[in-house]
């Protein structure tokens, strides 16, 4: 009898993706639209985390998504898809930062998503005033630590926060920890 390990939802999705890179490769232009639509959302989360601006994120969401389906037999495996493609959408963020030579700046308008559960109105200022203060202290990290503490709130593991930002899983881990230290401190 062979035993059979359960896949975890992101291991079924990195197996998904295995599959679609490989037809992408092939040329399927519609594996290639469900790679860009099922990682698209996580690629711009990330480069505005690095950005702080939505245009700009948007801008460099486009090039590193467009870079990553252009350049898929660079793609070794190594990682997953979506680690792979994270880390190219670091690179573009910050490439695009360095163009623009621009200093960041906090959005003004952010809308917790959670608030919409509470009925109390003066509840949902509240915690929307408090999310918008825990947003704009996470701008104010350094970026290592800002990216591994969004990374980790997005769901990756430390081992693919460290490719996604270009370190090892023990940085990203240390990373992450002093940035939510440091928020934690802020907070107070």
């Amino acid at each position: 009898m062979v035993n059979r390990i359960a896949l975890k939802p992101a291991d079924a999705v990195a197996e998904e993706d295995v599959g679609l890179v490989d037809a992408a490769r092939a040329g399927d232009p519609d594996a290639r639209e469900a790679l860009a639509r099922r990682h698209l959302q996580d690629v711009f989360r990330t480069a505005l985390r690095v950005l702080g601006d939505g245009d700009l994120a948007a801008d460099a969401a486009q090039d590193a998504m467009v870079n990553a389906l252009n350049g898929l037999d660079r793609f070794r495996g190594d990682a997953s898809f979506r680690t792979w493609v994270l880390r190219i959408t670091v690179n573009s963020a910050r490439s695009l930062a360095r163009r623009r030579n621009r200093r960041r700046e906090v959005p003004l308008t952010v809308v917790d998503a959670h608030a919409a559960d509470e009925p109390d109105a003066s509840s949902q200022v509240a915690i929307r005033a408090e999310a918008d203060r825990a947003r704009g202290l996470l701008e104010q990290l350094p970026t290592k630590q800002r990216l591994a503490v969004g990374l980790r709130i997005d769901g990756l593991s430390f081992r693919e926060v460290g490719q996604a930002i270009g370190c090892s899983e023990g940085a990203a881990r240390v990373n992450y920890h002093l940035g939510i230290k440091r928020l934690r401190e802020r907070m107070k």
